[in-house]
């Protein structure tokens, strides 16, 4: 890629402006661990939720879209489209709930939940399951991406990409803290969204150039015109297009071709049936957890948690899509395979070379000033993730484990101090295993197979008195055996249906553990309800004993408004998602503009359902606050 000095200058530019705040709130974050890990429980939503949504805007995210566009069509992504159930989900039934928890990090939540010496060894083996492997894994899918588009764009090899992004990001996220991770997410977010939107707007003038009319919209109109006809037939990983049999999956449609069963139980039978409340993935867990409940349990207030979190949603699933889409879409047409990408970028590393490599392979479009804006927006996008894992994970290092069981009495600079080193330490375990991977679609199979089954236990606990610590850890122990054990024994079975298999057996395993196993004490139950007051038939005894009644429990919840709620903002997420993509569409394709505006239609009476329905739980969370304000007082 040719680089002018007026793309450096914006390079840098774009860097000072996301990162030179974050110096100036060191000595806040340095305080005390509930500053450096929870930025004191003062965050508003507005600023949680865009921190949600930077730090899901990875380097990693456009490039696995675009694999998934290139090998399954549009319609690959209702693998993530599906969790809009799960995410909604923890906006009307779960935010609230964490917030009132009170806890630091979603695993000290294990200990007000849990009692004996089970909760604590949930808790501690949690941290380092979490904090240390599974982060780990997460930044190192980032830090693949990061290598992949550095060896595209400038020729550099992993090593020199990795040194360089791990200078930058440890630094800033040791020297401040979870203040300077929400700041630095705030700037991140706008440059990211603006690089990535140009990115799309080039590649349609590529495409427009490439059929006599280098414009935008000549591009689009180019590109509709071209892939209505395409179908994409995926054989052993290697997308095969086809323009006449009518048997394989249409590139530009949004639903799955429901003739190919395999195709359809893969990208959307699993997802929409089962993935979404049984599997546990870092920022679409059921329930809520990772850096998500982080943001809600930093968040000031019960109405900023539920704010926060859905403003998340709404710009994670509405927003963002089609710009990567598009450009996807575009690579298609460019780059029709992976010779013609190795073709275009002799001196990059084939062992990096995959159909995640199209989207940095469409960047060499881009003009002068929009390529530095472009860089700029990668370091943002790598940086917002990496910073928000290294500080995630730290929390669960120092304070589940090290506080927790291994140095109790120690100062609280001691604590900051550790968490600053613990961050150095993760980033060098990520870097190692970023050199392990192949491509973002395999590391994101590994974590749906790890974490497959786990995930109604996750929903459940906030339900039902009978889950125990004992559930957690047999879900853990089976999610983990099953991903090993069932792919081995039945190595010629589709993803699909050994992650059916590995659901059913974890389930059933913990279910069982809930009737026969070890039961937590009495009296942590009723503590636990008297605090965050969840709702549901499966805590009746225990709010009896407690002293709750179901008519504060019902003020509470409101069950059947988050139920409304949760309806309404699937309906408007997923129906102006699919609004969208019709008035791109409709650029080719006239007669896409009726289902355009049918989908707007949608969008509108659901956005206005969803208004009032929060508007009346934010009334709730309100009032609530005030009336245990004035019990403390």
């Amino acid at each position: 890629m040719h680089i002018t000095w007026i793309d450096w200058v914006i390079v840098a530019a774009s860097i000072l402006i996301c990162f030179v705040p974050a110096l100036f709130l060191a000595k806040r974050s340095g305080g005390s661990t509930a500053e450096f890990f929870a930025s004191g429980r003062s965050v508003p939503w507005w600023l949680a939720g865009l921190s949600m949504v930077a730090t899901t805007f990875s380097s990693d995210t456009p490039n696995w879209v675009t694999e998934q566009v290139r090998k399954y069509g549009v319609a690959g992504n209702w693998q993530w489209w599906a969790f809009v159930l799960t995410g909604v989900a923890t906006v009307f039934f779960f935010a609230r709930l964490w917030r009132r928890s009170g806890v630091m990090t979603d695993l000290e939540f294990y200990e007000h939940r849990y009692s004996g010496t089970a909760a604590s060894v949930v808790r501690g083996f949690r941290a380092l399951y979490l904090g240390l492997f599974f982060n780990c894994f997460i930044m190192g899918m980032v830090t693949l991406a990061a290598c992949k588009i550095a060896n595209i764009l400038f020729g550099m090899p992993a090593w020199q990409t990795i040194v360089v992004c791990g200078i930058l990001n440890v630094v800033f996220a040791a020297h401040s803290g979870l203040w300077g991770v929400l700041v630095i997410d705030m700037v991140q977010f706008f440059i990211k969204m603006t690089a990535v939107f140009a990115a799309a707007w080039f590649s349609l003038v590529e495409v427009g150039r490439l059929t006599g009319d280098a414009s935008g919209w000549a591009g689009l109109k180019a590109l509709v015109s071209k892939l209505s006809t395409q179908q994409v037939i995926t054989t052993h990983g290697v997308p095969v297009m086809s323009v006449s049999d009518g048997k394989g999956q249409p590139i530009l449609d949004m639903l799955p071709n429901f003739t190919m069963p395999d195709l359809a139980l893969m990208i959307f039978i699993l997802p929409i049936a089962i993935s979404w409340w049984a599997n546990w993935y870092p920022g679409s867990e059921p329930g809520g957890g990772s850096y998500i409940a982080q943001r809600m349990l930093a968040s000031k207030s019960e109405k900023d948690s539920l704010g926060g979190t859905l403003f998340f949603n709404i710009a994670h699933y509405v927003l963002r899509p089609w710009p990567w889409i598009i450009t996807a879409l575009c690579s298609i047409i460019v780059y029709p395979d992976l010779a013609s990408i190795v073709k275009a970028f002799p001196n990059a590393d084939p062992k990096l070379i995959g159909h995640d490599s199209a989207f940095p392979a469409m960047l060499m479009f881009l003009p002068v000033g929009f390529v530095g804006l472009m860089i700029g927006g990668l370091i943002a996008a790598n940086s917002s993730t990496i910073l928000t894992h290294l500080n995630w994970g730290s929390s669960y290092l120092v304070h589940d484990f090290y506080r927790r069981f291994i140095k109790k009495d120690a100062s609280e600079t001691h604590y900051v101090n550790v968490g600053r080193l613990s961050t150095v330490f993760l980033y060098v375990i990520a870097a190692l295993l970023s050199l392990t991977m192949s491509s973002a679609q395999q590391a994101f199979q590994i974590l749906l197979s790890i974490g497959a089954g786990t995930g109604l236990l996750y929903l459940a606990r906030w339900f039902w008195w009978r889950v125990s610590a004992w559930c957690e850890v047999v879900a853990m122990v089976m999610s983990l055996v099953t991903a090993v054990a069932v792919p081995w024994l039945m190595p010629h079975a589709d993803f699909a249906v050994t992650t059916i298999i590995q659901v059913g057996i974890t389930t059933l395993s913990w279910l069982v553990t809930a009737y026969v196993g070890p039961q937590t004490e009495r009296a942590t139950l009723i503590a636990f309800c008297q605090k965050v007051k969840p709702a549901g038939p499966g805590w009746t005894d225990i709010r009896a004993a407690a002293g709750i009644s179901d008519a504060e429990i019902a003020q509470e919840n409101r069950i059947g408004s988050a139920f409304v709620g949760w309806i309404a903002g699937c309906a408007l997420i997923w129906g102006s998602l699919f609004a969208i993509g019709n008035f791109l569409y409709a650029a080719g394709d006239p007669k896409r503009l009726t289902m355009a505006w049918i989908l707007t239609g949608v969008t509108v009476v659901s956005g206005y359902v969803l208004l009032k329905v929060t508007q009346q739980l934010w009334a709730d969370s309100t009032a609530s606050q005030v009336r245990e304000d004035a019990k403390r007082v």
